[in-house]
């Protein structure tokens, strides 16, 4: 190679490095966004590909999850933490509580993250979920998702569930949205979704409320958002809990063994939600011991919430329920309803405080 030869191979050479330089630094990062897996049937695994119920949830780790779907690196930097690894039905309130602190501690020690995705079961994925849109004080992103069908099953809908809820993660349209559940291309709130079917992969809606958008293949569209407060504007802070305290839920029926109601509070709870019936209606064996409790000195009287085993409406305040110092829930649900009384109850156990908050809320 002449000098001539060897000084244009050089040249060459660098214009194609600052080509190649100047490609790079025009391409966007990225966002970044955490998967933080639980298991659960988005994690599961069967026997054979009919297998669509007696498979193992949390069989497969987070990292299998995201690797089995090699579009996602197209939408994002993921990073993957496996939190826990269980059927949704075993998730702990501990879990919960190192859920939510390791999403402030990657939100305070990576602040470029541009969302989180919590991978669930779907048994208890509401109350995760809701759980998350009280706890987490930020407005980045939190999109929970899970699946009907195992990893294994044909059509499963784990895969693209997850490609979709980390499109969301990553879209700045779902700021400030609060905790989102996303599952068969639909993006639900947390406080208002609610599994419907045992089975159908349609499970998740919003009963009247309706849902906040869609994922579609060419982008992710809100028509809605939630009015009541949530992450950002939460009140809660559990950086510093161990623990939440006792609540129990109470199911109303016709002739109910009211002996329940003090049964609960033998046992500790601090915090007791009632699903009424109808409006939070509760019987006449009920409320008799409900007045035993409205004696009780203030230091010793849970708490007392009113939901409503109906699954649609308000439940509204009454006169009679209100002299016996039992809040109504308005929408929520009574597991929903339980979350935000422990939480209500890490700050007071003032009635009239706790009143505000599920109005709220």
């Amino acid at each position: 190679m002449n000098n001539v030869t060897r000084r244009s191979f050089i040249v060459f050479t660098a214009l194609l490095s600052l080509s190649i330089s100047a490609m790079a630094l025009a391409q966007p990062a990225r966002p970044i966004v955490y998967v933080l897996s639980t298991g659960g049937t988005i994690a599961g695994s069967g026997s054979s590909a009919t297998d669509l119920s007696n498979y193992k949830s949390g069989a497969i780790l987070g990292e299998q999850l995201v690797k089995a779907v090699p579009q996602i690196a197209q939408v994002a930097d993921v990073r993957v933490e496996q939190i826990v690894n269980v059927n949704s039905s075993d998730i702990t309130i501990e879990n919960w509580l190192t859920l939510a602190k390791r999403i402030q501690a990657i939100i305070k020690d990576t602040p470029a993250v541009a969302g989180f995705v919590i991978t669930s079961g779907t048994n208890t994925l509401e109350e995760t979920a809701y759980f998350l849109n009280l706890t987490v004080r930020s407005d980045k992103p939190v999109v929970v998702v899970g699946s009907m069908r195992p990893s294994t099953a044909i059509s499963a809908d784990g895969p693209l569930n997850l490609l979709n809820a980390v499109r969301v993660a990553s879209s700045s349209e779902a700021r400030g949205k609060g905790t989102l559940i996303v599952l068969n291309d639909e993006i639900n709130s947390a406080r208002d979704a609610t599994k419907t079917n045992t089975l159908r992969v349609e499970t998740f809606k919003s009963p009247e409320l309706g849902l906040l958008g869609y994922v579609d293949e060419d982008k992710v569209s809100f028509y809605h958002s939630s009015t009541k407060r949530h992450t950002a504007n939460s009140e809660f802070d559990v950086t510093n809990l161990t623990a939440l305290p006792k609540v129990t839920i109470l199911y109303s029926y016709i002739d109910p063994d009211a002996s329940m109601i003090q049964a609960a509070i033998t046992s500790g709870a601090k915090g007791i939600v009632f699903a009424g019936t109808g409006n939070g209606g509760l019987s006449v064996m009920e409320e008799t011991v409900l007045k035993e409790v409205a004696a009780m000195p203030a230091a010793t009287r849970p708490a007392l919430v009113r939901s409503s085993r109906v699954g649609n409406g308000r439940v509204t305040a009454t006169a009679e329920y209100d002299a016996l110092g039992v809040i109504p829930s308005d929408t929520l649900n009574a597991q929903k309803a339980r979350i935000l009384l422990m939480l209500a109850l890490t700050k007071t156990s003032d009635p009239k405080e706790i009143r505000r908050m599920f109005s709220e809320y």
